[in-house]
């Protein structure tokens, strides 16, 4: 397989799963509180532009990492405004 395909799956999958600690957490817990909102949004809004831009350019496997990142980070996201 080639080395550049391994290292951008490998990137895409760490990132992509990144936040899914911290959602877990969130939903257990019920604990938000030293969570950033501006940050939450801020990656929010960054994710919503991966997605139009894999769109514009038909790349599956960025929309694909892309769209698990925005559920990941809306989940966080609706907890963090539900218990602050």
């Amino acid at each position: 397989m080639d080395p550049v395909l391994i290292t951008g799956l490998i990137a895409a999958s760490l990132t992509t799963f990144a936040f899914l600690p911290q959602s877990i957490r969130a939903i257990k817990t019920k604990h938000t509180g030293d969570l950033s909102l501006t940050t939450l949004i801020m990656l929010e809004t960054g994710i919503i532009i991966w997605i139009i831009y894999g769109v514009m350019i038909s790349n599956i496997p960025l929309l694909a990492a892309n769209i698990v990142s925005f559920i990941f980070i809306t989940i966080t996201l609706i907890l963090k405004i539900k218990y602050g």
